[in-house]
């Protein structure tokens, strides 16, 4: 039997400055803005959208910029970091171009003894971190400023924090079609499918701080599923668990449902169609402001209420 749940759909995160934001992520980092949206329930606040060329899933990350927010902290309960892919050819043009841009970082690192990855955190202070690799059979994507053969892949892992992990595994692995492929020291790696961007890293933390939301911390990580069908039979098994799913919700580029995980992280499972191509062609993706229809008799208050953004690629080659 095929899994219902896939592997990781995306990674939302919540973020101050919304220029700043754009220029880190399809700047610095060469994502695209695949979509360039409100928060359906907080409409004054962006959602920007950041991906692969068609935003698929296992390479979208999603934020809310609310301007002034406060700044959270990292710690259990929570998604601390969010790795992306890139190539092994591509490690000293990563340092550099990190260094180029005032962007500090940790030194390299190693771990499973085949990852070498590099840590940094985003203007907020978001947990990251650049996975090279050479086992990414993903082709990525540039506005032009970034070579491809450098360019980020879409996600590698996640990284969550948990006082224990069993009760987080036993969800994971029961209920949303994962699997433990591989552990070392307090590190516990499940996936739905054993390839980059589809990796759960549960960390053991009993002696952490609880994170706090704010600036900087995530809101919730997606798991994917292939559409509404599936998405329902997901919802049975969630509520088998006594996990309180919602109903399922209309977010424009999938449907969603969300619950609590036992270790307090906000689950969601989204579904992989319709995409975001619904309401922009391919080669125009995130250029323009895209509400839903029930908030495009609002448009004039809503652009009123956003700060203006814009991109200039130029700036960051």
């Amino acid at each position: 039997m095929d899994n219902l749940v896939t592997g990781i759909h995306h990674v939302t995160a919540l973020a101050g400055n919304p220029q700043k934001n754009i220029d880190f992520y399809a700047g610095i980092l060469g994502l695209r803005l695949v979509k360039k949206t409100v928060n359906f329930d907080a409409p004054e606040v962006y959602h920007f959208y950041y991906g692969d060329e068609m935003g698929l899933p296992g390479s979208i990350l999603t934020f809310f910029p609310y301007g002034n927010i406060a700044k959270g902290r990292h710690g259990k309960g929570m998604l601390n970091t969010t790795s992306f892919s890139v190539p092994m050819s591509s490690f000293d043009y990563w340092q550099e171009r990190l260094k180029k841009f005032g962007v500090n970082f940790k030194p390299p690192q190693q771990r499973f003894n085949d990852e070498a990855y590099i840590y940094f955190e985003d203007e907020d202070g978001l947990g990251l971190e650049l996975v090279f690799n050479d086992k990414d059979e993903r082709k990525g994507f540039s506005y032009g400023h970034i070579p491809i053969e450098y360019a980020v892949k879409g996600f590698y892992n996640v990284e969550i924090w948990e006082e224990g992990y069993e009760r987080t595994a036993a969800l994971l692995t029961e209920q949303l079609d994962h699997k433990l492929i591989s552990e070392q020291s307090n590190r516990f790696r499940f996936a739905a499918q054993d390839t980059p961007g589809n990796y759960v890293d549960i960390i053991c933390a009993p002696d952490s701080l609880r994170g706090l939301s704010g600036g900087g911390t995530v809101h919730h990580i997606a798991f994917a599923t292939a559409n509404k069908q599936s998405q329902e039979a997901v919802r049975e098994k969630i509520s088998q668990r006594m996990l309180n799913p919602t109903p399922i919700l209309d977010r424009q580029y999938f449907t969603s449902i969300y619950f609590r995980e036992p270790g307090g992280v906000l689950f969601e499972v989204a579904t992989a169609e319709p995409g975001f191509a619904i309401d922009e062609d391919k080669a125009h993706l995130g250029e323009a402001l895209k509400l839903p229809e029930w908030y495009e008799p609002h448009r004039k208050i809503i652009e009123e209420a956003v700060t203006p953004v814009s991109f200039n690629a130029d700036k960051f080659i």
